[in-house]
């Protein structure tokens, strides 16, 4: 079936449409990743389980559905408890489906046929998920994976790299986000509650984009909180009063059809810098701009990780938190004391994509590094994420203090100014080019263009009307 002709995923208005041709391109990919390995056994098959419908702990309260992502990589298909079967000599593809019972059809709409859905997603054969196991024996004498088994021989190395079409929907993810986080800018004001930013953020990410889902829990970190990394969740859910003068930090991305965004705005909740938000922001974005300029093919990751380390270091030099030689701090660690997460990692149906660490390929077990999810050379076509910080997060400021190699170039009445100033981030989402970078994501960055872009007249927001 020819690209043109292929189904499409669409959710109408100006949502994109994604045809199955992008799952048949995976599923060609990965057959030719297995034909090309050692070993292979022959009539081999892999099947995949799908995500089954879960209910809320003892009631008949069913959670959200969201694909499981190996599955969805292969096939795209939406609903639950399916499996999926490609045989890798002839790259044929079989469905199987739930096999419904009558009174589906009274509380949850049409039972639909098996030619339903092959048609819908483009697949060979469908069958019932109930003899998943008989067919698979009765056709075939061996099959090589099964879900778990594939993740352990790293077979879906080839998620690393995207293709044109999953770069379409990456792009859009971004578009949606991007917007969704500038009107962000232009609604907040102090008073106001963080969770209500989340609520704005999911509302327009779902109005405007076809996103149900958020690719993670949504970070609205204002004030002391901006500190705190993966804030948001059951124990700190957004819920602080933002207060005039807060640096906010909301790291938030969007999810279409199971493909993920992952963006960090920082910015005063009042639309202006005070010079020592000025002087901390500005030094991150420094180390963004450069971090990115450096990326292309063949680099390393971790040597992306550490110019971001060196240059924070110079910048805190300049601001005064900091004394001394940069080299010698690099030498004892002293940047992870303000940036303890990583420099970012790969994206795509996973906020936090697979494959970042092959067999044989250990983490750097050093502080920084050793929370960085990827250690691979960057390759064409991966799709990273850029999120340098830096934070203020007392107890790893108090640990600093106490350890006299790293005490020795801090500046404790200069630091003191910080206390409670909580962190910046600066996050983008990048695809790597033959020479460089794309840029995925379009927010406004510099300090000039924040606090102009918050200036504007912003009309209030009601959840009731389109934005």
């Amino acid at each position: 079936m020819a690209a043109a002709q292929q189904p499409v995923y669409w959710l109408g208005n100006e949502t994109l449409r994604v045809s199955a041709a992008l799952f048949a391109e995976n599923r060609q990919r990965l057959c030719s990743g297995l034909k090309a390995k050692d070993g292979l056994v022959p009539q081999s098959m892999v099947v995949l389980q799908g995500g089954e419908q879960t209910q809320r702990y003892c009631t008949d309260t069913d959670l959200l559905f969201r694909q499981e992502s190996f599955f969805h990589w292969a096939f795209g298909v939406t609903e639950a408890d399916c499996y999926g079967a490609i045989d890798v000599e002839s790259g044929k593809s079989i469905l199987f489906v739930p096999k419904l019972p009558e009174s589906y059809a009274t509380w949850m709409g049409e039972i639909h046929s098996k030619e339903h859905f092959k048609t819908k997603y483009a697949v060979d054969e469908v069958h019932y998920a109930c003899d998943v196991s008989l067919y698979v024996c009765a056709v075939f004498c061996a099959f090589v994976c099964v879900c778990a088994s594939v993740r352990e021989c790293d077979l879906f190395s080839v998620r690393l790299t995207k293709t044109d079409m999953e770069l379409e929907v990456l792009r859009y993810t971004n578009r949606i986000s991007s917007e969704a986080h500038k009107m962000i800018m232009k609604h907040v004001r102090p008073g106001q509650k963080e969770y209500e930013m989340e609520s704005l953020f999911q509302h327009y990410c779902y109005n405007k984009g076809g996103m149900r889902h958020t690719s993670y829990t949504c970070i609205c970190g204002t004030g002391h909180n901006s500190s705190i990394l993966h804030y948001g969740h059951v124990g700190a859910p957004n819920d602080k009063t933002i207060a005039d003068g807060d640096m906010c930090l909301f790291d938030m991305g969007g999810e279409y059809y199971c493909y993920s965004s992952d963006i960090t705005c920082s910015f005063p909740a009042n639309g202006k810098f005070t010079a020592d938000q000025r002087a901390i922001y500005e030094a991150v974005l420094k180390s963004s701009r450069d971090v990115m300029a450096a990326i292309k093919p063949g680099v390393k990751w971790t040597d992306m990780h550490r110019l971001a380390d060196r240059v924070h270091l110079e910048e805190l030099v300049k601001i005064g938190i900091v004394t001394g030689s940069v080299e010698d701090m690099l030498k004892v660690h002293l940047g992870s004391v303000f940036m303890p997460h990583g420099l970012g990692h790969l994206l795509g149906i996973d906020v936090h994509d697979v494959g970042g660490y092959p067999e044989g390929l250990e983490r750097i077990n050093e502080p920084g590094l050793k929370s960085l999810r990827m250690g691979r050379l960057v390759q064409e076509r991966m799709v990273l994420t850029v999120e340098p910080g830096i934070y203020f997060i007392n107890h790893l400021l108090d640990e600093a203090l106490a350890n006299p190699a790293q005490s020795c170039f801090i500046n404790n009445q200069v630091l003191a100014r910080f206390r409670g100033f909580g962190g910046v981030r600066i996050e983008d989402d990048i695809a790597v080019t033959h020479d460089g970078i794309e840029l995925l994501t379009c927010v406004p960055r510099t300090v000039e263009e924040i606090e102009a872009f918050m200036a504007e007249t912003a009309k209030p927001f009601s959840p009731l009307v389109s934005v």
